[in-house]
């Protein structure tokens, strides 16, 4: 039976989209050094993600933007982005292996949610480390848009760097206005207006 695993990133920055991956490994072609993601250097990611795509039988990403974060919830629109990083997939997988412990309801194969799934499936390491670096890529193209918030350095997240920059070049469209920090700067933005 073929296991795909699938995993997220980016639920806690304030910017950008939620990235979700599903992998089928190759057990002919196995993969060393697989691990969580977060535990690999940026390099090691960026080494590992190119040779996921290279040999797993199948991968794929998606996410779910900043817009539809507002609209669901963070946690909704990772539910969302996980399914449609399973739906988009060339081979169906026998069972889906999701990190964490909540299985998104329209997921329609069977499936199993692991705690620390990411450090003890492989698979489930392997669309971590690609859902990592899809996240990480978004934020470097967005830094070099915006290079005053500093997105390559804290990849969104609410650093004091970033939370600075909010108050002083203000929201952008990409971020996530339901996150409390991004409410406060909008707040603090339109109330200098008047």
């Amino acid at each position: 039976m073929l296991i795909c695993g699938v995993d997220e990133a980016g639920r806690g920055p304030l910017i950008g989209s939620v990235f979700t991956a599903a992998v089928i490994l190759d057990p002919a072609r196995p993969i060393a050094g697989l691990a969580d993601s977060k535990k690999l250097s940026e390099a090691r990611r960026e080494a590992l993600a190119l040779e996921i795509k290279d040999k797993a039988l199948a991968w794929h990403i998606a996410f779910a933007s900043a817009a539809e974060i507002d609209q669901l919830n963070i946690f909704q629109a990772t539910m969302l982005a996980m399914v449609r990083a399973v739906d988009g997939l060339a081979i169906t997988p026998g069972k889906v292996l999701i990190d964490g412990n909540k299985i998104p309801k329209t997921l329609t194969l069977p499936a199993e949610a692991i705690v620390k799934g990411d450090a003890k499936v492989q698979e489930i390491s392997a669309a971590s480390i690609l859902a990592k670096t899809a996240r990480d890529a978004e934020m470097i193209a967005l830094d070099r848009l915006h290079p005053q918030y500093g997105f390559a350095r804290h990849k969104g997240y609410p650093t004091a760097e970033h939370l600075a920059a909010l108050q002083q070049a203000g929201v952008l469209a990409e971020h996530r206005r339901s996150f409390a920090p991004v409410r406060e700067a909008l707040g603090l933005a339109q109330g200098s207006l008047f």
